[in-house]
């Protein structure tokens, strides 16, 4: 009878596997930096971390948050290793890190390589979770090699609609750094931020004259900023011919970097960007976004990427196509933004509620022993 009771009772209370997550990403950017560090701290909860880091500059390992609890990989064969034991014991669950995947046979490395981990943990019963992933680009052969993978997971949430579609299981959800809740200030905001990305064309005179224009007409100081490292020759550009000043970085020290962005974020009325994480991340500390693209033309992809992004997040007609508008009405466009600022921001509170309901889920799955 005893032993009954208290088989009824483990089977009621959580089971805390170990997790087994990638953190690794683009070390010159402070945006990856934002997705893993929020999927890491929803996960604590539902059991300890194992994350595999890489050959991570400590800069970027220490803007993750990682805690001393967590069990810290820069080997992947040593994680990799640690983690087919874990599953053979059954005590192994895996989340696969968020963010944009190129769906390449090297941009899909971690959803091929790990599906001996994927199919041993499902076997004894623990639990693969996908949050947060967006793909990049959309061909077939990729989508059909990625079927395995997604067939072991346990849950499957995309981070915009078209990949959603694209790989047809799943949900959708906002982006993790919309989770991201400040305390957003209620003094004056007297700064334009500006942060573009280096592998697209220079801003046009028109482009430029519009937004030297809204920053004059609103009383704001321009600021351009670095948040990817590669963007950084670009940020100076930017201040030079805009008449601003420029935060700038060097690739050390991410989370003293951020927080910086975050200051400036933090007295931002409004942030220009073509860089969707720019744009995220002054949201979350109360600027208006404007993803203002340099061209009708720019790249395809990288230009729809803002639109699509927002678009799960509930956010709509954020971005603006420069290519052939005047100074004046790239101007008009961007005060039209200004003057939504409230509505953006309430539109803000509801996605971040809905990746609260995202957080219960996935510790739902993870601790859950009714999924089988």
């Amino acid at each position: 009878m005893r032993q009954r009771a208290a088989k009824q009772r483990m089977l009621r209370e959580p089971i805390l596997r170990e997790i087994y997550v990638p953190a690794r990403g683009q070390y010159d950017n402070i945006g990856d930096i934002l997705l893993r560090r929020q999927l890491l701290d929803w996960l604590r909860a539902s059991g300890p971390l194992h994350v595999y880091v890489g050959e991570a500059p400590d800069g970027y390992a220490e803007g993750l948050g990682l805690t001393p609890d967590d069990v810290q990989y820069r080997s992947f064969r040593r994680w990799y290793a640690a983690a087919l034991a874990s599953a053979a014991r059954g005590r192994a669950s895996y989340v696969f890190k968020p963010g944009e995947i190129q769906l390449t046979l090297v941009g899909m490395k971690e959803h091929l390589a790990m599906l001996p981990v994927l199919a041993l943990v499902r076997a004894r019963h623990g639990r693969v979770a996908r949050v947060g992933v967006g793909s990049r680009n959309f061909a077939p052969l990729p989508r059909a090699l990625m079927g395995p993978s997604i067939a072991l997971s346990n849950v499957s949430l995309w981070r915009d609609a078209a990949t959603a579609g694209y790989l047809g299981q799943g949900g959708i959800m906002p982006d993790l750094a919309f989770a991201s809740v400040s305390d957003l200030p209620d003094g004056v905001r007297d700064v334009l931020v500006v942060s573009m990305r280096s592998d697209l064309d220079y801003p046009s005179p028109a482009w430029l004259a519009g937004v030297r224009a809204v920053a004059a007409d609103n009383g704001l100081d321009i600021w351009c900023v670095t948040q990817v490292v590669r963007d950084d020759e670009k940020c100076g550009q930017l201040a030079a011919d805009l008449g601003g000043q420029a935060l700038r970085w060097n690739g050390t020290g991410h989370d003293d970097q951020e927080q910086r962005l975050r200051a400036l974020y933090r007295r931002a009325a409004v942030a220009v960007s073509d860089r969707l994480h720019v744009l995220v991340g002054a949201l979350t500390e109360g600027a208006v976004p404007a993803a203002l693209l340099v061209s009708a033309n720019s790249d395809a992809a990288k230009s729809d990427k803002i639109a699509r992004h927002f678009a799960a997040a509930g956010l709509h007609d954020v971005s603006i196509a420069s290519g052939g508008l005047t100074a004046e009405e790239i101007a008009a466009r961007l005060q039209n933004l200004l003057g939504r600022r409230e509505a953006i921001l309430a539109g803000l509170a509801e996605a971040q509620q809905e990746l609260q309901t995202v957080r219960r889920l996935l510790d739902q799955v993870l601790t859950s022993e009714s999924v089988r």
